[in-house]
């Protein structure tokens, strides 16, 4: 079995980007891989695309 690699990403004020790079993140080809997104409170939809994106796939955790 592969190590869990997990990617922390910071997310504030990065609504134009965040899809971008959820999607890249995702599209890797190494499988045992966890994606953490911190929201620091960000003003704009970052929460809710968060939020979403975890709800879509499993290897995705969000910390508000």
């Amino acid at each position: 079995m592969e190590p869990l690699i997990s990617v922390i990403v910071p997310v504030y004020k990065v609504e134009q980007y965040l899809g971008r790079c959820v999607e890249s993140l995702l599209a890797q080809t190494y499988e045992n891989l966890e994606i953490i997104l911190v929201d620091d409170g960000s003003p704009d939809n970052c929460p809710e695309i968060c939020d979403e994106y975890q709800k879509k796939d499993s290897r995705i955790r969000v910390i508000h």
